[in-house]
């Protein structure tokens, strides 16, 4: 998550959307950090296969520079409008080699 602050939040959950309400209203369910940094926006998630592979990833992301951070969410935004991409108009014709499209 990004905090109002500018700084970056990692942390695991199983119900991601219900977690950022929870750090946003700033009750005892918040993270001290993020209590004093809000509003805070989902800006990356990755899934986890368990809690275990879960935590480690966790542990991994928060090893990472603040700029190998930003990297890692810019690579993640490039990737979901690449796959959003919404082609309009006709396809191409295509020609099969020795058929003649009809």
């Amino acid at each position: 998550m990004r905090c109002a602050d500018g700084t970056f939040y990692t942390g695991i959950a199983r119900d991601v959307a219900r977690r950022v309400t929870e750090h946003n209203a700033g009750n005892k369910l918040a993270a001290n950090y993020t209590r004093a940094r809000r509003p805070v926006a989902l800006i990356y998630q990755e899934t986890a296969a368990t809690r275990s592979a879960a935590s480690k990833r966790e542990y991994a992301i928060k090893l990472l520079s603040r700029q190998q951070k930003a990297a890692l969410i810019a690579t993640a935004a490039g990737a979901r409008k690449r796959k959003a991409k919404v082609v309009t108009g006709k396809a191409p014709r295509t020609r099969l080699r020795g058929m003649a499209n009809k």
